[in-house]
């Protein structure tokens, strides 16, 4: 299967989960989770969440940032991969100048 990201529309969400900012994303979604490439400006975060029914894999492209999984501290880095395993909750928060690139595969399971 090809997924076009370059097809479909970004779409900005303000305070996504409680956070700061925006995150600006694009979406592919299918029976056994999710794929999202997004982006958060500088200053912007994810709130904290939980992942009841998912994996989360963050893999960072770009940028600088913080994630915080189960009360520990994560640093973020171009070429860091985050992982809120099933069960966990997590936050994650730009922390750099410019934006931080991730992308983001939800497995459910």
């Amino acid at each position: 299967m090809r997924i076009d990201f370059n097809e479909q529309q970004e779409v900005a969400v303000p305070g996504m989960n409680g956070g700061e900012g925006q995150v600006i994303a694009r979406m592919y979604v299918g029976k056994g989770g999710k794929i999202i490439p997004a982006r958060l400006p500088a200053g912007s975060s994810i709130g904290l969440h939980a992942h009841p029914t998912s994996d989360d894999v963050n893999y960072v492209l770009a940028g600088e940032g913080v994630a915080l999984c189960d009360g520990e501290e994560e640093r973020l880095s171009a070429g860091v991969c985050h992982i809120c395993p099933k069960g966990s909750s997590h936050a994650i928060r730009n922390t750099g100048a410019g934006d931080l690139v991730l992308l983001t595969v939800m497995v459910e399971r």
